[in-house]
């Protein structure tokens, strides 16, 4: 898939320095990219729009979050 027109964005809660942090463009049809802000050059992951929503309510609902 051509990503050449993605907008790439991080994570407000993202920190100055870098750190692990993933990028996502959520601004193409039909699809939502992810990649390694630390790789942008490198792999990408491409999920639905549904997929997406599903797991960003995992976060959110605390699903994977570790416990102690």
């Amino acid at each position: 898939m051509d990503l050449s027109n993605a907008v790439w964005r991080k994570s407000s809660l993202s920190g100055p320095n870098g750190g692990q942090c993933v990028e996502v463009a959520d601004n193409l049809p039909g699809v939502v990219g992810v990649r390694d802000s630390k790789d942008p050059d490198g792999p990408k992951l491409l999920f639905t729009p549904a997929e997406w929503q599903s797991f960003i309510g995992g976060v959110k609902s605390g699903a994977f979050d570790r416990l102690a």
